[in-house]
């Protein structure tokens, strides 16, 4: 039996090893932290469970589709609830607008903010289910190996209605006018990656992806879905093996040999790298690594971030499940983030308040809160600075309710830049791997394959098709498939 190593455990390495393993593979997960899960972690403290990572479930039939892979149904293992409102969005103090889940009562909300946007919504929805479809059912199950692998018929006569040479922001801009509705469209783009206007207008197929097939959360919390695929693989006999640190990667001429884990050797037929994609390389010696360093150096990179886990110990009325402040400019944030690096001078935030939802999350009677400020990667990280901006992001907050906070906190954490890379490797302490520009979307995103040896491979974020738990799923599985080639030839 042929045997295959993976590097991480979070969506993609998991998901490369339930792939793998499916088809006769022996596989071993090494994962540096002491539970699997990659960058979607909990932790419990004083009768909190908190969330470490992602909380928006979007594109609900990738997790489904993965699980039915293996003879497992969704629905056995965890239970969805569809948000109502799928969130909010607050512009001022006196104003918060919440995002119904129904088509319907999206159009009329539309409408009611600006004339005619009720069929611009329609138009703009069609157009972006398109690109969905399109990108899900083709683009983003490419390896990303070259060109030729998108000149299929179907993109071929699609090319120009997919939008790729257009911005995000000018094409939500040919649809709506007013600033509420503007804000509310770029929000997927800013906070999942890249500035509205660097973003190719293929990405408003993410705007399908939350507007109309709503947003989920999964019965439990989002550890549920890692938990999850951890069962399904153990059930395919898959090694898991936590707070174990890979420190190199050991070569022979064009073939990894070994990997090097808490000191010891191990040797397998191939690797899948599924960490920090950076960090991958440098356990490798230097004439074997895909990228130099300028090359990683001149990467756009999706922001970093700023989160606070707070236990409040009292309910909070005003701020639903998912609730983003767009009470400052959007566009100078997200030029603090891409364009002009340093921390912002007035900062856009989210609230996510799963507790409103899941009563298991937060002792009775009280809140769990997870704020989240989108931060340039890579500056100075230091605890004046995140103490400084708590205050900021408290005081509207507070602002907002109408009601003190700061007086009813019984836990509170902060995790930024340096977290991120400590935890993760993260290079420069990103949060969401890179930025989805143009000159970084599919088959010019860094590869998937080794160019110099040829039994290793990388998978997540870093790689195609890009950040965010579903293409992370997908990931893993186009990692599978190219080693499992691999092996075959050997």
């Amino acid at each position: 039996m042929k045997k295959v190593a993976i590097i991480g455990g979070g969506f993609s390495g998991l998901s490369a090893a339930c792939y793998l393993a499916k088809k006769g593979v022996k596989v071993t997960i090494f994962e540096k932290n002491n539970t699997v899960g990659g960058r979607n972690r909990r932790f419990t403290e004083n009768g909190y469970t908190f969330e470490m990572g992602p909380s928006w479930y979007w594109m609900p039939e990738v997790f489904d589709n993965f699980f039915s892979d293996f003879n497992f149904k969704r629905k056995d293992l965890y239970y969805l609830t569809k948000l109502n409102p799928s969130f909010s969005i607050v512009y001022n103090k006196d104003e918060k607008l919440g995002i119904p889940s129904e088509e319907s009562e999206l159009i009329d909300l539309f409408e009611k903010i600006e004339k005619g946007a009720g069929k611009q919504f329609q138009k703009f929805m069609n157009d972006a289910q398109y690109k969905y479809n399109t990108s899900m059912n083709g683009l983003i199950q490419k390896p990303g190996k070259h060109i030729f692998e998108y000149a299929t018929l179907e993109v071929i006569k699609s090319v120009f209605r997919l939008n790729l040479l257009s911005d995000f922001k000018s094409f939500v801009r040919k649809h709506f006018k007013n600033e509420k509705l503007t804000s509310l469209m770029d929000f997927p783009v800013l906070f999942l990656g890249s500035a509205p206007e660097d973003t190719p207008a293929l990405y408003s197929l993410m705007n399908y992806a939350g507007l109309m097939l709503g947003t989920w959360y999964p019965e439990n919390g989002m550890y549920t879905i890692i938990e999850s695929m951890e069962k399904v693989a153990k059930s395919l006999n898959v090694d898991v093996i936590t707070d174990a640190e890979v420190q190199k990667i050991n070569t022979n001429t064009n073939r990894v040999e070994s990997i090097k884990v808490n000191g010891e050797e191990h040797r397998f037929d191939a690797v899948i790298a599924a960490g920090d994609y950076h960090h991958m390389e440098t356990l490798l010696p230097q004439k074997f690594r895909n990228y130099t360093e300028d090359y990683w150096d001149k990467r756009v990179l999706a922001p970093s971030s700023l989160l606070f886990f707070l236990g409040v110990n009292k309910k909070i009325e005003k701020i639903d499940h998912h609730t983003l402040f767009f009470d400052e400019s959007l566009d100078q944030h997200a030029k603090e983030i891409y364009h002009d690096p340093k921390w912002p001078s007035k900062p856009l935030f989210y609230v996510c308040n799963p507790s409103k939802t899941d009563k298991s999350l937060a002792p009775e009677n009280h809140e769990n809160l997870f704020l989240l400020m989108p931060l340039a990667p890579g500056i100075d990280d230091t605890e004046e600075l995140r103490e400084k901006y708590f205050n900021i992001i408290i005081e509207r907050l507070e602002n907002f309710i109408g009601d003190s906070i700061k007086d009813s906190i019984d836990y509170k954490r902060s995790y930024c830049i340096k977290d991120f890379k400590e935890d993760y490797h993260s290079y420069k302490g990103n949060a969401y791997g890179l930025a989805n520009t143009l000159k970084q979307t599919g088959f010019m995103k860094p590869k998937l394959r080794n160019k110099k040896l040829k039994n290793l491979v990388y998978a997540g974020q870093l790689t195609v098709p890009g950040p965010g738990m579903p293409p992370a799923i997908i990931s893993g599985k186009l990692a599978a498939d190219e080693i499992f080639v691999t092996l075959n030839k050997n």
